[in-house]
């Protein structure tokens, strides 16, 4: 069994220009799981590249802020409490359209080289809004 709390999550931009980032709660590498689970954070105006995953199932489930996934022409509005589901083979972007970030909860099975991927990108520190949203608000009590 593997407990995680906030303080222990790593947090990384895949490159330094991106507008999104990725909280690794689960992945293969550190817990040789055959998934990533992942907290997404969007600044304002962030969106992922268009991407495409030949075997991966991925799935979002929004937390907190708005935002829109993108299929070709087809968009589809996003709130909190929805949830999306992408099938192998399926063109997206998700994109923030609110005034403030977009939190979303990201899950792809197989990993597809996934945590790789956002591995060897740039880390970063999460901040106070950032631990508010995934549940340890400043001042805390912590375990």
């Amino acid at each position: 069994m593997i407990v995680r709390t906030p303080e222990d999550y790593q947090a990384f931009r895949i490159t330094p220009d991106d507008s999104n980032r990725l909280v690794l709660v689960f992945d293969p590498i550190r817990d040789q799981a055959n998934f990533v689970f992942a907290v997404e954070i969007f600044d304002v105006g962030g969106k992922t590249p268009p991407n495409t995953h030949l075997v991966g199932h991925e799935m979002f489930f929004v937390l907190s802020g708005r935002g829109i996934a993108r299929r070709g022409e087809t968009e589809i509005d996003l709130a909190p409490g929805d949830a999306l589901y992408l099938p192998p083979g399926t063109p997206h972007e998700i994109v923030n359209i609110g005034p403030q970030r977009l939190y979303c909860l990201t899950f792809m099975t197989p990993d597809e080289s996934f945590a790789a991927l956002i591995r060897n990108g740039v880390p970063v520190e999460l901040d106070a809004e950032d631990m508010t949203v995934l549940g340890r608000l400043p001042g805390q009590e912590q375990r």
